[in-house]
């Protein structure tokens, strides 16, 4: 089977940023789910929230996690070499449903950083979360709770990836160096680094 790798993780960790580096520098098919499920719907996530509430959400996510990880095992069996890199939203992993497909078909790895680093990257960012909106709490303060409530999910990723002080860039070279230590398969399978 082609290698998978699913990005997982808080909001801010820089996931949809490490998955289209690490995608471009492997050549393999990147998958936002996001981005996704923004298409499919035709308007922004905060948008999708406000509009059909969070329950709604999760359903169109798991329905597109379902679709894709269908798809990638259909291509398998039929021998189609597909590797491709996989963005999660911050929530996704948390599904039992939707881990057990992820992790039938890939390498799940969670990006996460501080909780001051994830409340400045917000801050400064023009992306609506809406997980954190309208909680009545200090920023850092949700950032936090929300945290502890997936922490769980999170931890049944292959490995973490603490990408507090790390550019984009270094990301994308830690996860690497931590597929070649854990998963030598796959490393065997990607292009020479600098190629």
């Amino acid at each position: 089977m082609a290698p998978k790798l699913i990005l997982t993780g808080f909001m801010a960790t820089g996931k949809s940023t490490a998955a289209r580096l690490l995608a471009r520098r492997l050549r393999w098919r990147l998958i936002d789910c996001d981005a996704e499920i923004s298409t499919r719907a035709g308007k922004p996530i905060h948008q999708i929230f406000h509009d059909c509430g969070e329950a709604h959400f999760r359903a169109m996510e798991r329905r597109i996690i379902a679709e894709i990880t269908s798809d990638l095992r259909r291509c398998a069996q039929c021998g189609a070499r597909r590797p491709a890199v996989i963005a999660l939203g911050g929530g996704a992993i948390v599904d039992p449903q939707n881990y057990a497909a992820l992790r039938s078909c890939g390498v799940i790895i969670c990006l996460s950083a501080r909780p001051e680093v994830i409340a400045r990257r917000i801050a400064s960012g023009t992306k609506a979360r809406p997980m954190l909106a309208h909680s009545g709490m200090p920023l850092k303060q949700r950032i936090t709770e929300l945290m502890e409530k997936r922490r769980e999910a999170y931890a049944r990723a292959a490995f973490t990836i603490d990408t507090s002080d790390r550019t984009a860039e270094q990301v994308v070279e830690a996860i690497l160096d931590a597929l070649a230590g854990t998963y030598p398969a796959i490393v065997h399978t990607l292009p020479p680094r600098g190629a």
